[in-house]
């Protein structure tokens, strides 16, 4: 689907790409926020991925159309089906579902804070599924990260207190997060990384449409509150959030590290909690300060600790990188 580089791109060619990244992915959580203010929650979300994916996938189908592969395009199986409906229900519906119901109780930049934990929560369930001891810093960054939702939870006198529920929510999003990506490591996908994002993308927003449904948010619907901000959210969460950044990201994979690639679960919380201090005057409290820097400290310590495997070259195919690396692309893929 998409040939591989013939030559290295320009550093500014990485650093743009990076930005959007950087910038996009980090803004998902203000969109979310200004979406769910009148939107149902679920179905909205639901709305924005099964949108994302059917356009992907029609990309995908009408560029195979129009500019057939010299070799026979792989046809998606009902194998790769049962496997992207699995990956974006434990994607989407657990992973950004609970983000997105979290968000209503607390504040997006916070929530943007915790879902940078999904390392902490790959590294120990990659530890346990291959019964491989994980190293002191593995192992310190993991006592950090829990010391850093503490310091979120435990109740201090004189300090805003934080709904203990959001927190939950957000917990349990990322490590459905990082259960889905280490499935997605093994399961039976496309080889062309788009479709299969595309199909995940569907399957998931079904789930979270099924899940807004079971939440009754279908009988309180009242479309004649739908503000226009909450719908041009959508709206961006599906062409910027879903599509732009995400194909700046595979760019990315296909010409430089994942090393690199993965600095963005460091800096999406910064631009998160800064959109969300200036634009919904969201307060940054001295416990949301600690927490963040402990939590972050955490993540790069759990990051530098795994063990390294080498890193296919700049002039590897994109699907190659997304089912053969290290687990850095899908692990760490924005919840958002």
């Amino acid at each position: 689907m998409t040939p591989a580089p013939t030559a290295r791109p320009s550093t500014a060619a990485i650093a743009g790409a990076l930005l959007i990244v950087y910038v996009v992915w980090g803004s998902t959580y203000l969109a979310i926020a200004i979406m769910i203010d009148t939107l149902p929650p679920l179905l909205a979300a639901g709305f924005r991925y099964a949108s994302a994916g059917l356009i992907m996938f029609g990309a995908v189908m009408a560029y195979r159309r129009f500019r057939p592969p010299a070799a026979p395009a792989e046809r998606p199986t009902a194998s790769h089906w049962r496997s992207t409906f699995i990956i974006g229900t434990l994607l989407l519906l657990g992973g950004n579902g609970g983000v997105v119901l979290a968000e209503l109780r607390i504040p997006s930049g916070l929530a943007a804070v915790l879902v940078a934990t999904v390392p902490i929560w790959l590294a120990l369930f990659e530890s346990i599924l291959t019964r491989r001891p994980p190293s002191l810093l593995v192992v310190g960054g993991l006592v950090a990260g829990i010391v850093g939702v503490g310091v979120l939870l435990v109740p201090v006198d004189g300090i805003e207190d934080i709904d203990p529920l959001g927190v939950a929510l957000v917990l349990a999003g990322t490590t459905c997060w990082a259960a889905g990506s280490l499935y997605a490591r093994r399961a039976p996908l496309p080889r062309s990384g788009l479709l299969a994002t595309g199909m995940e993308m569907i399957g998931g927003g079904l789930a979270l449409a099924v899940g807004g449904v079971l939440l009754g948010e279908p009988g309180r619907i009242a479309v004649e509150t739908f503000s226009t901000r909450s719908l041009l959210a959508v709206a961006y969460l599906i062409v910027f959030g879903s599509i732009v950044a995400f194909t700046a990201y595979t760019w990315l994979l296909a010409n430089t590290s994942v090393s690199v690639i993965g600095t963005y679960a460091y800096v999406n919380p910064i631009v998160a909690v800064g959109l969300g201090a200036m634009l919904l005057s969201e307060p940054i409290t001295l416990r949301t300060l600690i927490a963040t820097v402990i939590i972050l400290g955490a993540v790069v310590a759990m990051v530098s600790g795994r063990p390294r495997i080498e890193e296919p070259g700049p002039d590897s195919e994109v699907a190659s990188l997304e089912r053969e690396g290290d687990g850095t692309d899908r692990a760490t893929r924005s919840a958002t």
